[in-house]
């Protein structure tokens, strides 16, 4: 009897190969030996000995060339048996390893392992367990293991693990473990991870896991390795069998009462999907952490618990706590621990800081700081509110201890990183606390944020850096800002508000450098860069940048006057907002860019750039575009008279856009005596013809009082600054309108020649 049912090998053919019954037996029944297991080669006992003696062996050397004259299967088998006689367990080293694959080859593993015949009396798996055997062996060999003939047997091996069986079976589990041996072997080369996942492996190892048979704790490691160096493709390929994972893995969480919820604490948040988390799991893993967290517990139970927690807080923001006094109760908790943990870690000087540990309590308090300034629907109630700000507060503080002793040499540390980062969310929200200490710390933010925008690449690192350190091997959920001047314009937004911080960040060269980045960013936004991919961090970037810009200009008039930085800024803004005011979606941008523009003209307006060239011209007629272009005329039913409505564009975000129209009309008020040329381009604009048509066509009634002053305004210094304009305004029934409206400036001066 042949040992396999079809194909060639070698020089001879199976076909045609005498019979060899007794080598089938021993395929069947073999006994333990040096190379082979109870059923084929086990990997274990191919691993290379220590102080190999460099002499051949004369008996594995007659065998290792009866191995390569081996005519058919059947001869090649036997050879093979006695090579494994000639060594002894564990003294086969690299080169005799190699030496015995260049002997036999792939071609007999392959025939073995896609074999549909099994011999009389031998089961149907046996031969394949040798196949897998000796692929394992070969796999000890990382050259071997990422070789086309190993990889294209992934597929096949990911079925050994799925088959069903005896799960008793000796010859079975011994061929588990040889395919798990393959796949980590193949997982541990370069490209290793990316072919076993195009491979199928994923599915096949959540399917061996969720089996619970033989080897499924091999399945469960070798899928957390895939998932740690290839996320993003594993959930691609196999997005409902990991899914399926996370829920029995979750379900264990929440069921366990043993140490295991701890291990469970470090592999879950490999399995949170970089999308939605089902709320069945959520739900049992916040059941599984309150348990935890609100147990005694030593550093070692908790630490991977917090970072469990942190993950959650990242992807999922606070959706994931349940609403009610349980929910804000473990919201609580959580921030309360992150807290102290943060206290103990960086209030004294010279102990060890854990650093992923302390961060991912920084991603806890930020969760903190966001449901305490939620003003609708928030977890927390007042009370809670106010004493978790004081508690934050204490560990903002050591947090601004810590960055006190930070030296140039730690500036570029994903932690130094972390540390600012969690310091913006607290101050975008508070500045009155702590005052005192910020103010001492404003020149090293201002440094490092300068360091780090100078070396833009080493910061988007420095942002993936502190995902890891924090969260886990990817960054799911909102993305990490990569530039620590991002994390820090909220805080300076409020800080240039007040008298002290404002003159240190100036003194600091803080306005120059958010000049800067404000052209650098307006870079990404501009024709030839697709803006549908940037994140939407970039354009509120710039908006911030806006509001700051604004603060100065009010608060420091001077500074926008003399420092050429704001000269380059007014270019940007004239040349940038016509386009601007045709997009849409970015309409509030546009509102900021207008209203920034306006109120730096006015500074600027002896500037030769202002003086009636094409840019100043289009940035004037865009930002009439702005103001123009906010109200209607809106019919009532039962009513013969319109009211004055918002337009469509405007409605859904005046709220946010209010504040900046009005002070936009202010400052094109302020605009008209100071460019003598502005006047007449209003009037071919037709904008206050216009305008007096749409307030006589809508009830006095339906006009708001500040409505009617900021329209006065624009019309009366039009109407000084420009005979055909007041002509205009006439025959637009102008001085009938004033009345109307009880506009006495705008009458009186329509009324004067």
């Amino acid at each position: 009897m042949v040992l396999l049912s079809s194909g060639p090998t070698g020089a001879g053919s199976a076909s045609t190969a005498p019979r060899c019954q007794h080598h089938v037996a021993d395929a069947c029944h073999m006994p333990h030996c040096p190379l082979l297991g109870k059923t084929g080669i086990m990997a274990s006992d191919c691993e290379p000995a220590l102080n190999q003696a460099e002499g051949r062996n004369p008996t594995l050397e007659r065998y290792l060339g009866a191995l390569r004259e081996a005519k058919n299967d059947s001869e090649q088998f036997a050879a093979l048996l006695l090579v494994t006689k000639a060594v002894k367990a564990g003294d086969i080293d690299a080169k005799t390893r190699r030496r015995i694959f260049d002997a036999v080859g792939f071609t007999f593993p392959n025939r073995l392992l896609t074999t549909k015949e099994a011999p009389d009396g031998c089961p149907d798996h046996v031969l394949r367990a040798l196949g897998v055997a000796l692929l394992a062996c070969f796999c000890s060999d990382p050259e071997l293991a990422a070789h086309p003939q190993v990889l294209n047997k992934i597929p096949i091996l990911g079925t050994f693990l799925t088959a069903r069986g005896d799960p008793d079976d000796a010859a079975r589990r011994s061929m588990i473990d040889d395919t798990y041996q393959c796949l980590t072997a193949v997982a541990g080369t370069p490209r290793g991870p990316r072919h076993l996942i195009a491979g199928g492996t994923v599915s096949a190892l959540c399917q061996a896991y969720l089996g619970h048979g033989y080897g499924f704790d091999q399945a469960l490691a070798l899928l957390v390795g895939l998932l740690a160096a290839a996320e993003t493709q594993c959930w691609k390929e196999a997005e409902p069998d990991l899914l399926a994972v996370l829920r029995g893995l979750s379900e264990d969480f929440q069921k366990a009462e043993d140490a295991s919820k701890f291990e469970l604490c470090q592999l879950l948040p490999l399995f949170l999907p970089p999308t939605t988390v089902p709320s069945e799991c959520l739900r049992d893993l916040q059941a599984g952490l309150a348990r935890i967290l609100g147990s005694k517990l030593s550093s070692w139970q908790r630490n991977p618990a917090l970072k469990l927690a942190a993950r959650l807080a990242h992807a999922c923001g606070s959706t994931w706590i349940p609403a009610g006094s349980s929910g804000s109760k473990f919201l609580a908790l959580l921030v309360n621990l992150a807290c102290v943990e943060v206290r103990l870690a960086l209030e004294e000087t010279g102990t060890e800081v854990k650093e992923d540990v302390v961060t991912a309590c920084y991603a806890l308090m930020e969760l903190g700081i966001q449901e305490c300034t939620r003003c609708e629907q928030s977890l927390l109630k007042e009370p809670q509110k106010v004493q978790l700000v004081s508690i934050m507060k204490e560990a903002i503080g050591a947090v601004i201890h810590y960055l006190q002793q930070v030296g140039p040499e730690k500036q570029k540390e994903p932690f130094v990183f972390a540390s600012v980062r969690i310091l913006g969310a607290w101050l975008a929200e508070e500045t009155s606390s702590l005052r005192k200490e910020v103010c001492q710390l404003l020149p090293f933010l201002v440094r490092y944020a300068k360091t780090l925008y100078e070396e833009a690449e080493e910061a988007n690192d420095l942002s993936q850096q502190v995902a890891n350190l924090a969260i886990s091997p990817t960054t799911p959920g909102p993305t990490w800002p990569g530039d620590a001047l991002r994390l820090l314009l909220p805080g300076w937004c409020h800080l240039t508000v007040e008298d002290g911080p404002r003159e240190i960040l100036i003194k600091e060269g803080a306005p120059s450098l958010l000049c800067k980045y404000f052209l650098q960013q307006w870079e990404l936004t501009s024709p030839g860069h697709d803006t549908s991919v940037l994140p939407d961090s970039v354009e509120i970037g710039l908006q911030t940048c806006c509001h700051i810009f604004l603060n100065l200009v009010v608060t420091a008039p001077g500074l926008i006057k003399r420092d050429a930085c704001f000269t380059s800024l007014m270019n940007t803004l004239m040349t940038s907002l016509p386009a601007l005011v045709q997009q849409q979606g970015r309409l509030l941008l546009a509102a900021n860019v207008a209203t920034l523009g306006l109120l730096m003209a006015r500074l600027l307006s002896t500037s030769p750039a202002l003086q009636g060239t094409p840019a100043s011209r289009g940035f004037f007629a865009a930002a009439i575009l702005f103001l123009s272009q906010s109200h209607v005329a809106r019919a009532t039913p039962g009513s013969d008279q319109a009211v004055l409505a918002l337009s469509p564009d405007y409605e859904g975000i005046w709220a946010d856009l209010q504040e900046l129209w009005f002070l936009g009309m202010q400052a094109f008020t302020g605009c008209v005596p100071l460019l003598p040329w502005l006047a007449p381009a209003a009037l071919r604009s037709r904008w206050p013809q216009e305008l007096l048509q749409l307030l006589g066509s809508v009830s006095p009634t339906s006009v708001k009082p500040e409505m009617v002053a900021a329209y006065q305004g624009v019309l009366v210094e039009l109407a000084r600054a420009n005979r055909l304009c007041r002509e205009a305004m006439r025959l637009q029934a102008g001085e009938e309108t004033a009345s109307h409206y009880r506009m006495a400036a705008l009458e009186q001066c329509l009324s004067e020649p």
